[in-house]
């Protein structure tokens, strides 16, 4: 047993039980002042125990998890963290890949424009570096936009060719799940190029074949409505959902 929880606070037991369970990392509990077995490398404790051990690790939230994890690699903090993004799909995956090592994997509820949990993950890991996918035009643009409002528009980020990094597998919602987070890790994974949310989101004009693609889209998803020209325009450079622009022309067409 490698991780032992030595505490007599109830909440950071709470913690330290739940987080370990959820990384399926076994463990061993014991009260303050028990002996601590031999083949313990690292012991979670609270700000206010009392524990002498060499490697311990203070558990005031569920980031200790960061740390815990590198001492168990013989290290004190991880040397590279990426947080990564497939912009496409309906549930854009997010992974975080820390030295090669996949630690955490998410799942967008709602995007392009929910950035809520990428934020969370950045202030989890703060040495981390953001790596975006470089496929799904719009997608990626709403995404970033919404980013850019929050860190700011020269926050640095490392665009990737995720050309492959999509597996195939069978058909199914199961599937597409594991399709997103895989592709995600495999963009943490790559290099790519250094820039700046800005740089990416000096967008150029649409063309008259993507402006077609996203009305045709428009009737796909909607079953009988045909956005405009200038909805689509405003689609294509990240300005809205498509899903917004069929209901933008959907209420014009109703007065």
């Amino acid at each position: 047993m490698r991780v032992a929880i030595m505490t007599d606070n109830v909440r950071v037991y709470y913690l330290a039980t739940k987080v370990l369970k959820e990384y399926g990392i076994p463990f061993l509990s014991l009260r303050v002042g028990e002996r601590i077995p031999y083949d313990v490398e690292v012991v979670l404790t609270g700000e206010k125990d009392k524990v002498e051990f060499p490697v311990k690790v203070i558990v005031r939230d569920e980031n200790f998890i960061d740390d815990l994890l590198a001492r168990l690699e013989g290290r004190k903090r991880f040397q590279n963290v990426f947080i990564a993004i497939d912009p496409p799909g309906d549930r854009p995956g997010v992974s975080v890949v820390a030295d090669g090592r996949v630690i955490e994997v998410h799942r967008l509820k709602s995007p392009p424009k929910d950035v809520e949990p990428v934020v969370g993950l950045l202030e989890k890991y703060p040495t981390a570096k953001l790596k975006v996918g470089n496929g799904a035009k719009r997608q990626r643009t709403m995404m970033l936009k919404a980013l850019g409002e929050v860190l700011g528009h020269d926050y640095p980020i490392i665009i990737v060719n995720e050309s492959r990094t999509t597996p195939k597998v069978g058909g199914g919602v199961e599937s597409s799940s594991v399709v997103d987070i895989v592709a995600s890790i495999n963009i943490g994974l790559r290099e790519g190029r250094e820039t700046t949310i800005g740089d990416v989101l000096e967008v150029k004009e649409p063309t008259k074949k993507e402006i077609e693609h996203i009305k045709r889209r428009s009737r796909e998803l909607s079953g009988n409505i045909t956005i405009s020209s200038r909805l689509a325009r405003e689609v294509a450079l990240g300005n809205l959902t498509l899903e917004e622009a069929i209901e933008i022309h959907r209420r014009g067409r109703s007065r």
